[in-house]
């Protein structure tokens, strides 16, 4: 059976003032109806039904989730009490999965991209789900680059050894790679073998949880540890009590970087993983001057390229001002070159630092 795991548990710092700790960007509609985390689920709907889906997510958004897919059941949404990364919430998921069905293949998903050909992604996905199924692999969904990106990681396939599955082409990955400087992602663009890394992930339970053994072996243990307690009603004190025991690291770092039995399903679906402002103005709907407008009460003169959300009731003026992200909420307003949005995080790290501004959070 095919079940599908939600990462759910970031803070969307990069999207403040509108995501905030009490509702970081997942749980957001940024994007036209619906929440991230909701099109999330419901682009899988076809081949995964809520009641086959789990989410991790941190402890204090387990009503959100609730609340925005009530048809997950209540025993498979996992509270994280610490933020430790990405590869213990695949660990906790594989063995809750592997317990209820030693069979079970896995496909992870992150809460906050954007699709914008859900039917083409599906397409891709069954041929991952058919190469995860054929053996003990670990496959991995790349992103046909149409640019030379340096804010993504890279995966770099043997292009020379291909398998098809789905009327999809796999590939052995060689290696992963690090954010590149311009020259280098210049170099992987012009090479036709390097893909983005989306961060989705596809494999059986227990294929995953043998290369946990391999390369993480104390997570594994103390995952293994928890053992029928993760369905029992000491649920929760068995995930807090592997969430404060094991390290901090990332599932490509941990684990995909080394092991030998790793492939990618390249695709091209119209994926953008929604890091920052720029995505938001890049995605939305443009007027003729190219501005990206979310407000009712808005004037314009000799203004171009600018993302503006309020939902406040002022009005808001620009005049002479160009590719700017202006967003206002109840209690924040935002300005900031659309080029530099990435650097908004450093503003939540100075709110975080003083004491009297973590109410702005």
């Amino acid at each position: 059976m095919v079940y599908a795991v939600i990462m759910a548990g970031g803070a969307g710092t990069r999207f403040w003032p509108r995501s905030t700790r009490k509702l970081p960007k997942q749980f957001l509609s940024l994007f036209g109806e619906g929440t991230m985390i909701q099109n999330t689920a419901s682009r899988i709907e076809a081949l995964i039904p809520q009641d086959r889906i789990l989410v991790v997510t941190n402890d204090s958004y387990t009503n959100l989730v609730k609340e925005q897919l009530p048809g997950v059941p209540d025993e498979n949404i996992v509270g994280e009490p610490v933020a430790k990364n990405t590869a213990p919430c695949v660990a906790i998921a594989a063995e809750m999965l592997y317990k209820k069905d030693p069979n079970a293949t896995m496909v992870v998903l992150p809460a906050d991209h954007h699709i914008e050909n859900p039917g083409a992604f599906l397409q891709y996905l069954k041929a991952a789900i058919q190469k995860a199924e054929s053996g003990e692999f670990l496959v991995t969904v790349g992103i046909e680059p149409d640019s030379p990106e340096t804010g993504y990681g890279y995966i770099h396939g043997d292009n020379s050894t291909k398998e098809t599955y789905n009327d999809k082409s796999v590939y052995p990955v060689q290696a992963f790679k690090e954010k590149p400087d311009l020259e280098t992602a210049q170099q992987f663009l012009e090479t036709g073998d390097y893909y983005w890394n989306s961060g989705m992930f596809i494999w059986r339970a227990k294929s995953v949880l043998s290369a946990f053994e391999n390369y993480l072996p104390e997570m594994y243990k103390l995952v293994k540890e928890c053992g029928e307690g993760l369905y029992g009603d000491n649920h929760q004190e068995c995930i807090n009590t592997f969430y404060r025991a094991c390290e901090s690291v990332s599932i490509d770092y941990g684990i995909m970087e080394d092991a030998k039995n790793v492939f990618v399903v390249p695709g091209e679906f119209g994926w953008n993983d929604v890091g920052s402002w720029t995505a938001a103005y890049e995605l939305g709907n443009k007027d003729e001057e190219g501005n990206v407008i979310r407000s009712n009460e808005i004037s314009i003169t000799d203004s171009k390229y600018n993302f503006v959300f309020s939902e406040s009731g002022k009005m808001i003026s620009l005049v002479g001002v160009d590719g700017l992200a202006i967003v206002e909420t109840e209690d924040a307003i935002l300005i900031c070159k659309l080029d530099k949005a990435q650097k908004v995080k450093n503003i939540v790290g100075q709110l975080q630092s003083k004491e009297e501004l973590k109410k702005f959070l």
